[in-house]
């Protein structure tokens, strides 16, 4: 009964140390997002987000492998609650409905967060094959899974208007990972809010560049990419070449 008990004890233990180590990694995640969307991601050293935490430096990399990884499971803090926006998206609209409304959410949700949008671009600056030589297999996991819950409800709308012949899709999956990545460098010139243009021959002038005007630019772009012809009037039909009369005798 001893040992029963000693046993217990230890599971007890371990069970309460991985609960004070989940506790505190998330404390040191949700301090690197309140200064990235403080000052943005340059602008947040790991001294800081030690100090905001109130820890030494060092034990942030107990916590985390590398810098890197910190930044990663930052992002899965975003795109966490950009998952609980699109899920917001009534299921019963039809699938242009729906796919304007996320579209939209999410064009809005990266003009709000522009940390974010730093962070899922620096994340694709690496082929995938050399990130996975960078973070550890449990970090990319979780990585996986925030990205799969955004993307799932996207490739459903995809899927749900290609089989009622609304949308031209045949990969849903693939499409959906496309347009989150095409938004990023959308909304990354919404950011900027400049254009630049030729003036004169040699003489380059800049434009301002309204960041709802992007938005919609991107959204509208997404469906004149999806949309299936006869869903949008633009079906060609196809007519019999009236038949010649003859001649009278």
């Amino acid at each position: 009964m001893a040992a029963r008990g000693r046993n217990g004890d230890e599971r007890n233990g371990r069970t309460s140390r991985a609960t004070a180590r989940r506790a505190r990694e998330q404390e040191i995640v949700d301090a690197t997002r309140a200064l990235f969307d403080e000052r943005g991601v340059q602008d947040a050293p790991i001294e800081e987000i030690a100090q905001a935490v109130g820890i030494n430096k060092a034990l942030i990399y107990r916590h985390f492998g590398s810098q890197e990884e910190l930044f990663i499971l930052t992002v899965t803090s975003y795109l966490a609650e950009l998952e609980k926006s699109f899920a917001e998206v009534d299921e019963k609209l039809d699938p242009t409905t729906q796919l304007r409304e996320v579209s939209e959410r999410y064009g809005d949700f990266c003009r709000e967060y522009p940390a974010f949008l730093d962070c899922a671009l620096s994340l694709m600056r690496r082929p995938f094959p050399e990130l996975v030589e960078r973070v550890s297999p449990a970090v990319l996991f979780r990585l996986g899974q925030a990205m799969s819950g955004c993307l799932s409800r996207l490739s459903q709308i995809l899927a749900e208007g290609a089989e009622q012949g609304v949308f031209r899709v045949n990969d849903p999956d693939y499409l959906a990972n496309y347009l989150y990545a095409q938004g990023l460098g959308a909304m990354h010139l919404a950011r900027v809010g400049a254009g630049v243009r030729m003036l004169a021959p040699g003489v380059p002038q800049m434009f301002p560049i309204d960041p709802a005007e992007v938005v919609r630019t991107a959204v509208e772009g997404t469906f004149a990419y999806i949309l299936a012809p006869e869903s949008n009037g633009h079906a060609k039909r196809s007519r019999k070449p009236a038949a010649k009369k003859s001649a009278a005798k």
